[in-house]
Parts: C-alpha cells; sequence; structure tokens
C-alpha cells in the first residue's frame, strides 16, 4: 500500500486530495493546523488509513516533531503533495500590509521548501513523487496579485528546478496551476467576507476541489517513467484577458 503526505489537508484541495487517495486505496499522512477537522477527516476515513499531524507549516520546530512522531506504517513515504497556501488581500502593493506579505512567503516558499527539503531522502529512496500546488497566478500577473502571485512563481520554478537536480534518481516532480477554483481559498483572502467569495464564483462554474483532487490522482498513477512538468487547469469560464493600458486624460 502507498503513502502519501498532504500540507493543508484540514479543508479544500488538500482535504479532497486525502479523500481521493485513501478511497484509491492508499494510506494518507493529513498535516494541517485544525485539529478538530483533521479528526473528522481521519473519523470519516479510517485511523488505520488516515495518520493526522496538527501543526502550523511555518514553525520549522513542530513540523520536525510531527514528522518524527509519524507512526512506522506510515514512514515509506510515496508521494508528497505541498498543498498549503494564502493568498491576503487583494490591494495593490502599494497599499498592501507587509506583515500579510511576510506570512505569505513564509507559508507558501518558506515552509514548503522546509518539508519538501526534510522528505527527499526518503522519496528518493522510495523513487517517489512530488506534486506542487501552485497557481495560474504565478504565470499570469493581476492587480492585486503582487507577493501571492511571486510566491506561486517561486513553486513553478522550484518544482522546474527539483526536476533537474533529481535527474537520475527515478523521482517525479510535478506543479499544478490551477485558475479559479471555488474552496475557502477567497473567503480567506477577503478576511472572511462570504459575500465577497460569492460575488466572485456566481455563475462561473469554477474548478472544484475535487477536480484538483483527480488531477493530483491521475499524475501520481501514470507509469513511473511518465512525469507531468506542469498542469495548468482553468474552468472553461475562465479565460486569458490580456494586457491592462493606463491613459491620461485628454489634454
Amino acid at each position: 500500500m502507498k503513502t502519501l503526505l498532504v500540507t493543508g489537508a484540514t479543508a479544500g484541495f488538500g482535504a479532497a486530495i486525502v479523500e481521493r487517495f485513501v478511497t484509491g486505496g492508499w494510506r494518507a499522512i493529513a498535516t494541517g493546523r485544525r485539529q478538530d477537522r483533521l479528526d473528522a477527516l481521519a473519523d470519516r476515513l479510517g485511523r488505520d488509513r488516515v495518520h493526522t499531524a496538527c501543526f502550523d507549516i511555518r514553525d520549522a520546530d513542530a513540523m520536525a516533531a510531527a514528522l518524527d512522531a509519524v507512526p512506522a506504517p506510515f514512514r515509506d513515504l510515496d508521494l508528497l503533495v505541498n498543498n498549503a497556501g494564502l493568498a491576503l488581500g487583494t490591494a495593490p502593493a502599494q497599499a498592501c500590509d507587509l506583515a500579510q506579505w511576510r506570512q505569505m512567503i513564509d507559508t507558501n516558499v518558506t515552509a514548503l521548501v522546509t518539508i519538501t527539503h526534510r522528505l527527499l531522502p526518503v522519496l528518493i529512496e522510495r523513487r517517489g513523487a512530488i506534486v506542487n500546488i501552485g497557481s495560474i497566478a504565478g504565470v499570469y500577473p493581476y492587480a492585486g496579485g503582487n507577493v501571492y502571485g511571486a510566491t506561486k512563481a517561486f513553486v513553478e520554478q522550484f518544482s522546474l528546478n527539483l526536476r533537474s537536480d533529481l535527474h537520475g534518481t527515478g523521482v517525479r516532480v510535478s506543479v499544478i496551476e490551477p485558475g479559479l477554483a471555488e474552496t475557502e481559498f477567497t473567503l480567506v483572502r477577503n478576511g472572511g467576507d462570504q459575500a465577497a467569495s460569492n460575488a466572485l464564483y456566481a455563475g462561473a462554474q469554477p474548478i472544484t476541489a475535487a477536480d484538483v483532487a483527480e488531477s493530483t490522482w491521475w499524475i501520481a498513477n501514470l507509469p513511473p517513467h511518465l512525469n507531468i512538468n506542469r498542469l495548468e487547469v482553468m474552468p472553461v469560464s475562465q479565460s486569458l484577458a490580456g494586457l491592462q493600458i493606463h491613459r491620461e486624460p485628454a489634454a
């Protein structure tokens, strides 16, 4: 039986990925900050199949302690899914809160590379795989994307560079870059404003968490000689909007 570790598994993409893989016959290590949600996931899917590890992904010491405490049946890791991440605020850069920028960097970049570095030895030993959850925001800039988009651009380049460094090890590395997706993501970004979240998704038929989970499942279960370097996924309702142009008022 194969085993995966999913960060940010308390909601959205992470919870859906855990469910898809466990129902598909895998074991899962589910990590996140909310113990009650992790417990609910493990109780629903089975404690023999889901090990929970509650910690803040930004706390390197707590992360290390949690990984050290993983029980033997879950230690042979075959897949790491770096899903934990967040966006905070939609203001232009000149009006942003620097603390929010730092929180996004600490979560989306620093924590991701920390857990990846820690788990590379077992993934190499197992000839496993890494799937990083990026975003189209890392490819296509937009007003208000500033640091969030930059962190997701890092995720893409880190993934591609990992592929280069892991050449010859058999470890596969992929990055999935979703577009408009309806999860708690926008609710968090807008400080809990449910109306703003609802307005963004209204009538758009956005990507669902289950869609991303299915894409992750497909990548992980391809023959071991195949690697998906980068998978960009958007709902049909979303397309590229072109460049913006500022025009001075006529004299």
